[in-house]
């Protein structure tokens, strides 16, 4: 796992704290960490000697004024992870930096998917029914209802892959059910969503709204852009970490999975907390080790619409 050392508003220690908690909780993981050798000497000195071969140092390009915190040395961080990813030395990348930064180094680094012009971020929230995945999360703020569409498709895929889930319901985030609602956005695209063909046998079942995503009774899917869906993980993750979470379940990864991009790209908030960090990098690790990106760009690059023979959820190990 590459994992950014400069991603994140607490960079590095808090990256150093995560990459150490990762490392201690899963004997098989390997991490190349990616940034200041210094830090990455951190988790070194705090591993027992058995453990400190799994764990490997790049330095990142510094920006001009040699400082690591400038935005370019920041930027470099990420863009040097994916690279490593792009050339075989690592199998997924881990940032909790610049939203942007790390979306525009996928794609440019790792190649977009045939179709794929805005890839998006996934997340996966708690509900009263059990789970729910909402996308897009942050990258796309200002897509067209095409983009939309597609982002439909990948989330159909991702519940079906990840989560085995059989004919994913996929419903469009709006502010309410009646026919018209919403923006310009929200009344041009049930017209192209009601048209699709969805893997994983997925149906569009229409327009649903916020209380939707809490309960989990209209839809596994939820589809929207990058700016209101933002907004709304945030607050449902706040919430949920100060009042408790819809249903009593094992704790999903406060990260997001990029989806559209020819690679296992996890980014994490920029607040993450260490437990947050280390989170993602086994969600990040999970990911790989049971081929769910490749399993989900076979649904959209492939035949629409076919089932999974065996869905990750079904192969063993802690769902994520």
């Amino acid at each position: 796992m590459a994992v950014d050392l400069l991603g994140g508003d607490q960079a590095p220690a808090v990256v150093v704290d995560g990459a150490l908690r990762a490392c201690q909780a899963d004997p098989a993981l390997s991490l190349l960490l990616v940034g200041p050798t210094e830090a990455a000497d951190a988790v070194l000195a705090a591993l027992g000697p058995e453990s400190r071969h799994r764990v490997h140092a790049v330095a990142a390009p510094t920006g001009p004024h040699g400082h690591e915190r400038d935005i370019s040395s920041v930027e470099s961080g990420v863009r040097t992870a994916v690279l490593a990813v792009a050339q075989g030395r690592a199998d997924a990348v881990i940032s909790a930096g610049n939203t942007g930064a790390t979306v525009t180094s996928a794609a440019l680094g790792l190649g977009r998917w045939p179709g794929i012009r805005r890839p998006p971020l996934a997340a996966v929230l708690p509900s009263a029914a059990g789970r729910i995945v909402l996308l897009d999360v942050g990258s796309s703020v200002d897509p067209d209802e095409h983009t939309l569409a597609m982002h439909a498709r990948l989330g159909s895929a991702y519940a079906s892959v990840v989560h085995g889930v059989s004919a994913p319901r996929v419903g469009l985030l709006t502010i309410g059910t009646e026919r018209g609602k919403g923006d310009r956005l929200r009344r041009a695209a049930p017209a192209v969503l009601a048209g699709l063909e969805l893997p994983g046998g997925g149906r569009y079942v229409g327009l649903v709204e916020g209380n939707d995503v809490v309960t989990g009774a209209a839809a596994d899917v939820v589809v929207t852009d990058g700016f209101t869906g933002n907004v709304l993980l945030k607050g449902l993750e706040t919430a949920y970490a100060l009042i408790g979470s819809p249903a009593p379940q094992p704790p999903l990864p406060r990260a997001a999975v990029l989806l559209g991009v020819a690679g296992t790209v996890v980014v994490c908030h920029g607040a993450a907390s260490g437990e947050d960090l280390a989170a993602g990098i086994g969600f990040a690790a999970t990911l790989h080790r049971r081929a769910a990106v490749p399993a989900i760009a076979d649904f959209i690059t492939g035949p629409a619409g076919r089932t999974p023979e065996d869905p990750l959820s079904a192969r063993g190990g802690h769902e994520q």
